[in-house]
């Protein structure tokens, strides 16, 4: 056997837990010869399961661990490892490496988890010698001698028995080892549950003491609320004053604004009238400027006329001077009537301009009008509610407080007047209704910007939410 080879896995059992019954040697001689090979016979019996790390050693005799082998051999696998049966295997131990010393020497079988699972009966390593005397024994003897070996074999049994005995004892320990292992295991991981759920009730407890404190906060804020609210309830009752002025003011700004209205209404006619006019001059205009044409088509005519007539103007010119004459006449008063009709063209444009000035006058003042009453509204945000309670009605012409009836120039004028009146808009987001449209579809739109309270069934704009929720809160504190 080479001394380099792996070292074999060993234990320090105790002799008391081994097994020797597992691995019978066979044939084991009493003594074998020095620098001779040795062959080891050996029988797995169906108890052990052989296994690749397995090996047989050489012991001396008084040994106390597996680490303390001479030499050893790995043992070879069966064909059959989990065979049934019983197997027999044999393992040659090299001259070389055996004993030199005439102690006596023993064979184990070690399994890969270094318990020795089989022993062989002692055997020396010397020479066969003359010395030996060679022992008569009587009948007698003989038959004490195999009474010695019958009850040697009983206690082999009886051994064998409580060995069996003891491996039952020792798997059910290993079960009750196991059972207490996890029991165990158990227990931990109880303790560490434990550990959390102290660590959280811990936790627990602290937040507990800060959610107090912070109620003893939250209920100095309520006191303070409460006070800020006495405080909003004052405001609320002055502002309320200032509004009912302001309210009044707006009625009379918007009887101002009706009757502005009505005198651009009233100008809005003027103008249409005038533009009337104009488009009726305008077409006269036209008319004279083809006649115009139409003359100088026939002055053409006439200077054609003359150039094959000049034979015969001698005779012709009293008539054609006549007639000329009588052309230069008519082209004069047309002429007359053109340029009256300009004269008066100016006049009417001068008049529409001063009129267009008016009405932008009349715009600005509308414009301001309007911004006072903008001005009004943000007085307070319940001044929002109450006209979208009850909005103001627009007049008949113009719709001025929804819209600006200037938005026409020139001859469309009349036409973006006419427009305007058919249009409603939204006093919250401005967006413009047609006047064909429901008054439930408008009114469900103006509610859309508008949150009632469940309680007293007052409103307030939903840009104002603040407001809404403090109110609520008020109700909660009544």
């Amino acid at each position: 056997m080479d001394e380099t080879a792996d070292e074999p896995p060993t234990s320090a059992v105790l002799l008391d837990n081994c097994h020797f019954s597992q691995v019978i040697f066979n044939d084991v001689e009493k003594f074998y010869v020095p620098g001779a090979d040795v062959t080891c016979y050996y029988t797995l019996t169906q108890n052990i399961i052989p296994r690749g790390k397995d090996w047989v050693g050489i012991f001396r005799v008084g040994w106390k661990t597996t680490r303390e082998y001479y030499t050893f051999m790995w043992a070879p696998l069966p064909d059959d490892v989990h065979s049934d049966t019983a197997v027999q295997q044999q393992i040659q131990f090299k001259a070389y490496y055996l004993p030199k010393d005439d102690e006596y020497y023993q064979f184990c079988y070690i399994d890969q988890d270094g318990v020795v699972r089989g022993a062989s009966v002692p055997f020396q390593f010397r020479a066969e010698t003359e010395d030996d005397i060679l022992v008569v024994t009587t009948q007698g003897e003989v038959e004490e001698i195999e009474l010695q070996n019958k009850n040697l074999r009983k206690e082999n049994e009886e051994l064998k028995a409580s060995c069996a005995s003891l491996q039952k004892q020792n798997m059910d320990l290993q079960e009750d080892l196991k059972k207490t292992q996890e029991l165990q295991n158990s227990l931990e991981s109880l303790r560490s549950n434990t550990e959390t759920l102290e660590l959280e009730l811990n936790s627990l407890k602290k937040e507990n003491k800060r959610l107090k404190e912070l109620d003893d906060g939250r209920e100095a804020e309520v006191h303070q609320l409460k006070e800020q609210i006495q405080n909003v309830t004052s405001d609320k009752e002055r502002v309320e004053t200032v509004l009912k002025t302001a309210l009044d003011h707006m009625d009379q700004l918007q009887s101002q604004v009706l009757s502005y209205e009505k005198e651009v209404e009233n100008l809005s006619h003027i103008d249409h009238d005038k533009t009337e006019q104009l488009e009726s001059l305008k077409e006269e205009n036209r008319q004279l400027r083809m006649t115009r044409t139409q003359q100088e088509e026939q002055n053409k005519e006439l200077e054609h006329c003359k150039e094959h007539l000049k034979g015969s103007e001698a005779k012709l010119s009293p008539c054609l001077s006549h007639c000329l004459q009588n052309e230069q006449q008519q082209n004069r008063d047309l002429m007359k009537e053109l340029e009256e009709q300009k004269r008066l063209f100016q006049i009417l444009q001068a008049k529409k301009n001063e009129a267009d000035e008016e009405n932008q006058k009349l715009r600005k003042e509308n414009d301001g009008l309007l911004r006072h009453l903008s001005q009004a509204r943000e007085l307070s945000p319940f001044s929002v509610v109450s006209q979208a309670q009850a909005p103001i009605q627009a007049p008949e012409v113009g719709g001025l407080l929804f819209g600006n009836p200037y938005c026409a120039t020139g001859t469309n004028l009349g036409a973006g007047a006419a427009d305007i009146l058919s249009i409603r808009k939204c006093p919250m987001c401005d967006e413009a209704f047609p006047e064909d449209i429901e008054t439930s579809q408008y009114e469900a739109h103006v509610q859309s910007h508008l949150l009632e309270c469940p309680l007293c069934s007052e409103t307030f704009e939903k840009s104002n939410k603040q407001v809404f929720e403090d109110h609520i809160f008020c109700h909660g504190l009544e």
